[in-house]
């Protein structure tokens, strides 16, 4: 088997409309068509975005989640920080600042019903060394992670991502 990329990605979502307008209108990816009144699909280029009316709502705050994140790549640390401006003057959500991490920069964002969104810059090259400026946390771990930085071994115990 050799997968290509990914074909799509599909959300359940407690109101459609409400999550069109995060998706379509505040981060401009193109509404592709409407299948009846609870699916939406959306592209960007070749990659599909599918919106599915939850039968039953699920909650923001609720620590159930079934997708851990998901994100969108930008050409440029430049451009991951305007987005980062953009959208916390929209209203969202900010999870986290830009931050650069091994393999460019990103920040976190949520969704109107809690899905965790990054936005990110890959560098050419890919994965970098270890840098004192990069910042090697994942939101929402829970877990003790151990990193390595020049030498010494680092223990840091990470906290939850906060739902509100």
């Amino acid at each position: 088997m050799k997968l290509t990329g990914i074909n799509q990605i599909t959300l359940r979502v407690n109101d459609l409309r409400l999550a069109e307008e995060f998706y379509s209108d505040i981060l401009g990816i193109k509404l592709d068509h409407r299948v009846g009144a609870n699916i939406s699909f959306l592209r960007l280029n070749s990659d599909m975005l599918v919106l599915v009316k939850a039968e039953t709502p699920g909650s923001p705050d609720g620590r159930d989640i079934r997708v851990d994140h998901f994100g969108f790549r930008l050409a440029s640390d430049a451009e991951v920080d305007a987005a980062a401006n953009y959208l916390e003057d929209k209203g969202v959500h900010m999870v986290t600042r830009p931050a650069h991490r091994r393999e460019g920069r990103a920040f976190f964002v949520m969704d109107p019903d809690g899905n965790l969104v990054e936005f990110y810059s890959m560098h050419d090259t890919g994965i970098q060394d270890d840098s004192s400026d990069i910042d090697i946390t994942i939101p929402g771990s829970t877990n003790t992670d151990i990193q390595q930085k020049k030498g010494t071994l680092v223990v840091a115990k990470k906290t939850r991502r906060s739902r509100k």
